[in-house]
C-alpha cells in the first residue's frame, strides 16, 4: 500500500505541475481535479484523459488560422460601418470599446430584431425562412437531433438543396450524439455540406478525447440577410415537447442588418477549421454571402465569440464588463449557474454599489449534478444580497439585462464550462426600446418563478445542502 500511495502522490504532483505550466488551469478546476484524482485514483486519471486534457498543438493551430480570416474581415466591415459618432450613450460606447479592443469585435449598426422565446415559434421561423432562401443557408449547431423537430427542419434543408440553394451545416459531434450520422449523410445526397466538429476517434462516437470542447454555438444565415442566435436548440424538448421540462423558457433573436455579417463571419471562421480550407473574405464576399446589409433599423448589436483555443474569457468579461455599468438593476438568467470568482466578485460589487440583482434559475433540472451545484451557488448568491427566483419549468434563456437599456443574449450559461470548455456566440444589444421590450418578457416570466430566500434554503434538509456542496466541489471540471 505504500508504493500504492506513494505512486498516487507522484502522479498527482506530475498532474498538477502539467496543468499548471501546460495547460495553465484555473487554480478552482486544479484543485477540484486534484481532489477528484485522491479520492478516485483510477477513475480519476481515465476521467482526466477522456476529457480533462487541452485542446491538440495541431487543432489549436488550425483555430488559430482563422484569425488571419478574421482581420481580413475586420478590415472588410470597417470599410461599410458607421461611425461610433451615433452612439450617444457614454457608457454604452465605453462596453462597445471594450469589446472592440479586448475581442476584436466591430460594432454592427442598422439592425432589426425580433425576440423568440419558444421553441415551437423559432422553428417557425426559421422554416418560413429557409423556404425563402434563394442563395444560401449556413447552420452552426450544437444540437440538431433526429426526432419530429429535427427531421422537419432537416427535410427544409434538403428541399432547397435540391433547388440549388447553398447549404452548409456545422453540428457538434457531442451534443448531437443522439442523431445517426445517416441523418446528416442525407442532406448530402441532396446536395447539401455537412461537417463534424471535433469528429470521434474513428469514427466511434464514445472515443471522443475532445469531448470535454464543445461547439456550443447556435448560428443560421439564410441568404447572409437574414441571422438567428441564442439558446434553442433544434430537438424536441426544446419546443415544450417533453412534460419533464415543461414549460420550457428559452431565448432565441430574429436579426436582420449588419449584425448577420458578424454572425457569417463566425460561422466561415469554423467552416474553414472544419472543412481544413483559408479561404479571403473577398472570396466570400464575390459568391454572395456578404450581401448590402444596410436597412431602416435602429439597434446596434456587437456579436462576441469565444472558446477554449483563447485564454481570455470574452463573453464572461463582457458579462463582468455589463456588470460594473449597471447603475440600477442587473437581471440575470441561466439554466446553469456555476460561476467563477471573478464573476460572483463582479455581482458583489454590483450589489455593494446598490444595484439590484435578479438570478432566474430553472425550477425543474435537466441535469441533476449542475442543479445542485448551481443550488450551492445561489445560496451565496442570496447570501450577497441578491434575489433568485424559480421559474416553474426549465430555464434556458442564456441573457444579462443591465439597467433598461443594454443586454447581452445567446449561448453561453453562467458557468465555466461556457466560460473556459465551450465554444460559445452572444449578442450584445443597445437600444432602449428593444431592451424595453425584453424586460415586458421577464415580467411575464417572473409570474411563472417562484421567489427563493435565504431563510427557506437555510431551512433545507441537510442531506440537500451536504449533497449542493458535494457537487459543487467538482462543478469546475463539468
Amino acid at each position: 500500500m505504500g508504493y500504492i500511495s506513494l505512486a498516487i502522490i507522484l502522479i498527482n504532483i506530475f498532474a498538477v505541475l502539467w496543468m499548471v505550466f501546460k495547460e495553465q488551469k484555473k487554480p478552482e478546476v486544479i484543485i477540484s481535479w486534484l481532489l477528484l484524482f485522491s479520492v478516485f485514483p483510477i477513475v480519476g486519471y481515465l476521467i482526466y484523459i477522456v476529457i480533462g486534457g487541452g485542446i491538440s498543438i495541431k487543432n489549436k493551430q488550425m483555430l488559430k488560422n482563422k484569425k488571419f480570416y478574421n482581420d481580413h474581415y475586420t478590415s472588410f466591415y470597417k470599410n461599410i460601418a458607421v461611425e461610433n459618432s451615433q452612439v450617444k450613450n457614454p457608457e454604452i460606447s465605453n462596453l462597445i470599446k471594450f469589446n472592440l479592443l479586448n475581442a476584436k469585435s466591430v460594432p454592427n449598426f442598422s439592425n432589426k430584431i425580433k425576440f423568440i422565446t419558444t421553441g415551437n415559434e423559432f422553428i417557425e421561423n426559421i422554416i418560413k425562412d429557409i423556404n425563402a432562401a434563394k442563395h444560401s443557408i449556413n447552420i452552426e449547431y450544437y444540437i440538431f437531433d433526429d426526432d419530429a423537430v429535427g427531421k422537419r427542419v432537416m427535410n427544409a434543408l434538403c428541399e432547397k438543396a435540391k433547388e440549388g440553394v447553398k447549404v452548409k451545416l456545422i453540428f457538434d459531434s457531442v451534443g448531437s450524439i443522439r442523431a445517426p450520422r445517416l441523418f446528416f449523410h442525407k442532406l448530402r445526397k441532396c446536395g447539401g455540406e455537412v461537417k463534424e466538429f471535433f469528429p470521434p476517434l474513428f469514427h466511434i462516437r464514445l472515443i471522443n478525447l475532445k469531448m470535454n470542447y464543445r461547439n456550443h454555438r447556435k448560428i443560421i444565415v439564410i441568404d447572409g440577410k437574414v441571422g438567428y442566435v441564442g439558446g434553442i436548440n433544434i430537438r424536441k424538448d426544446h419546443c415544450g415537447m417533453v412534460k419533464r421540462l415543461s414549460p420550457w423558457c428559452d431565448a432565441h433573436i430574429r436579426v436582420v442588418g449588419q449584425a448577420v455579417y458578424a454572425l457569417q463571419n463566425a460561422f466561415f471562421n469554423f467552416w474553414q477549421f472544419c472543412s481544413k480550407k483559408n479561404e479571403e473574405t473577398e472570396e466570400y464576399v464575390a459568391n454572395g454571402y456578404f450581401p448590402n446589409n444596410n436597412t431602416s433599423g435602429k439597434t446596434i448589436m456587437q456579436v462576441i465569440t469565444s472558446g477554449p483555443d483563447d485564454t481570455k474569457h470574452l463573453i464572461k468579461e463582457n458579462m463582468i464588463k455589463l456588470f460594473t455599468i449597471a447603475k440600477k438593476q442587473i437581471i440575470i438568467q441561466t439554466p446553469y449557474f456555476v460561476p467563477d470568482e471573478a464573476y460572483m466578485s463582479a455581482i458583489k460589487t454590483a450589489i455593494r454599489s446598490g444595484v439590484k440583482v435578479v438570478l432566474i434559475l430553472p425550477g425543474k433540472p435537466d441535469k441533476k449534478f449542475v442543479y445542485h451545484a448551481s443550488m450551492s451557488y445561489a445560496k451565496e448568491f442570496l447570501q450577497l444580497g441578491g434575489e433568485v427566483y424559480l421559474f416553474e419549468g426549465f430555464m434556458h434563456a442564456k441573457t444579462v439585462v443591465i439597467d433598461d437599456y443594454a443586454m447581452t443574449l445567446g449561448t453561453a450559461n453562467a458557468d465555466n464550462r461556457s466560460f473556459a470548455l465551450n465554444f460559445e456566440i452572444n449578442a450584445n444589444i443597445y437600444d432602449q426600446i428593444e431592451v424595453k421590450k425584453y424586460l415586458a418578457v421577464i415580467e411575464k416570466i417572473m409570474k411563472q418563478c417562484t421567489k427563493l430566500t435565504l431563510d427557506e434554503y437555510l431551512k433545507k434538509p441537510i442531506r440537500t445542502k451536504l449533497k449542493h456542496l458535494f457537487y459543487r466541489l467538482f462543478a469546475p471540471l463539468f
